[in-house]
């Protein structure tokens, strides 16, 4: 029998047809939906006269546009307002399971699919968000879709796809303190740039992989996407099977114990065959921070800024543009560099072991003065934990504020937008020219750097206050 991956095994389950020489016709299991990219689908299913197919296999919730205060007034900006008012008119009008702001399943479409239990081993998922790589995580096929694909789950619970290549990112070894999944992420872009992955689905595997918590699985997952990749995905375990057990959606009694069989097996064969693969040293990592304007252009925040030597043309073009963008210098160290803002939260770096992380860091500590924090929990669950756990009084004794749940200053699609020319060290997943806010500087770094970066004002290697 021939020998077969991950990958292979759960797309040619769900594959319903195959066109020739063109697309798959992919069965989804689960839709996620927010307020965002769905109206415009919704409308679509109206003009044709269509309901939707299984709206038990959708879920929805407001998170892009949403404010992350005062959530209990009705939304200030009047898109926003709309977009809302929209998902929830449109989830009503076909029966489809909707988390409202305040509610105890609200928060980021990434973040309530897992602790809900709507992501298990084995699933395809959709959303019409890029980041939906994230539940990959659990050794799902999850990717993000478009609006007029939106519409076609909706329409017939099924998708077409070209089959992407396989790729295999294997790192052994044991990571280095103050080290987390983000920095994992963050150097592997650094390596393969942000268009390594293209046409590809990545499955990370190896020893290091293997001995991270289900949380830091996500935010490794989370950023596939920002390799060019269509998602990532790690094969289950007990860590993944023990954090499914007891969740709302999870399968319960007999069902229970016939899921579990079925994802033991979800692993890749001995000898399957991936069209690219590359082998890293946990060893080689270290706290990353980025310096540029995409993901890729990270460094182990104890090196400096990559010259121009060896680059030509556009390469160069591009470098210089975004150095000049952002304010800094090829070969500068990057420890020093003062700091504005600093943002935790989003579908990157918004849960509950984030939190636990930031606060361990900062207990007993001072905020610097001249940083502004923005602490956003990804879901209303994660909330409910922080304040359940008392990390909001060591929050709040060491200065900071805790935020309701949104994608907040990830994107500037709502109220938290960094001001023009301020730099903000960041948990999110992107630092592109205006992405936290029209002339934002983003640096890109883990939940820990973002709190040594908040006790100092400045960049600062986490590792030397640990």
């Amino acid at each position: 029998m021939e020998a077969k991956t991950l990958f292979d095994k759960i797309w040619d389950a769900h594959a319903v047809k195959q066109i020739k020489d063109g697309p798959s016709v992919l069965y989804i299991d689960r839709h996620l939906i927010h307020e965002v990219t769905s109206p415009v689908a919704f409308l679509g299913l109206k003009k044709r006269g269509l309901k939707v197919f299984r709206p038990d296999k959708t879920t929805a919730t407001p998170d892009h546009n949403v404010p992350t205060e005062n959530q209990h007034l009705s939304i200030i900006d009047e898109l926003s307002r709309h977009q809302v008012e929209m998902l929830k008119k449109n989830c009503a009008e076909h029966g489809i399971v909707y988390h409202d702001l305040q509610s105890e399943g609200h928060g980021i479409v990434h973040i309530i699919g897992p602790e809900l239990g709507l992501t298990q081993p084995g699933m395809t998922i959709v959303c019409g968000d890029s980041h939906t790589s994230t539940h990959g995580a659990f050794g799902a096929i999850a990717f993000g879709i478009g609006t007029s694909e939106v519409e076609m789950v909706l329409a017939s619970q099924c998708i077409m796809q070209p089959k992407p290549k396989k790729m295999r990112i294997t790192i052994n070894g044991v990571l280095n303190e103050g080290v987390t999944a983000k920095d994992i992420a963050l150097y592997i872009i650094s390596q393969i740039s942000t268009s390594g992955g293209t046409g590809h689905f990545i499955e990370y595997a190896g020893t290091a992989i293997a001995s991270l918590s289900m949380e830091g699985r996500m935010t490794l997952c989370n950023l596939s996407i920002e390799s060019g990749a269509r998602g990532g995905m790690i094969a289950p375990d007990d860590v993944t099977i023990n954090y499914v057990k007891g969740r709302k959606y999870a399968p319960k009694g007999e069902d229970w114990d016939k899921a579990v069989e079925a994802w033991k097996e979800l692993k890749s064969d001995e000898g399957a065959l991936f069209d690219t693969e590359y082998t890293f040293d946990a060893a080689d990592i270290e706290p990353m921070i980025t310096y540029g304007t995409n993901p890729g252009m990270g460094i182990g925040i104890s090196k400096t800024i990559p010259t121009t030597d060896g680059m030509t043309g556009s390469d160069k073009a591009t470098f210089e543009k975004s150095l000049q963008y952002m304010g800094y210098k090829a070969g500068e160290a990057m420890k020093g560099k003062p700091v504005d803002y600093v943002f935790l939260g989003s579908c990157t770096n918004g849960r509950i072991e984030d939190f636990r992380a930031f606060t361990e860091f900062v207990k007993d500590r001072k905020k610097a003065p001249n940083v502004t924090a923005w602490l956003v929990p990804g879901s209303k669950h994660v909330e409910y934990q922080i304040r359940e756990e008392g990390l909001v009084q060591i929050l709040e004794a060491a200065g900071f504020e805790l935020r309701q749940p949104g994608c907040s200053a990830c994107l500037a699609m709502n109220d938290d937008k960094i001001p023009e020319g301020k730099y903000a060290v960041s948990s999110s997943n992107r630092n592109f020219e205006g992405r936290q806010g029209p002339g934002a500087r983003t640096l890109l770094a883990s939940p820990l750097t973002v709190a040594a970066a908040a006790l100092t004002g400045k960049v600062t290697d986490p590792r030397e206050l640990m």
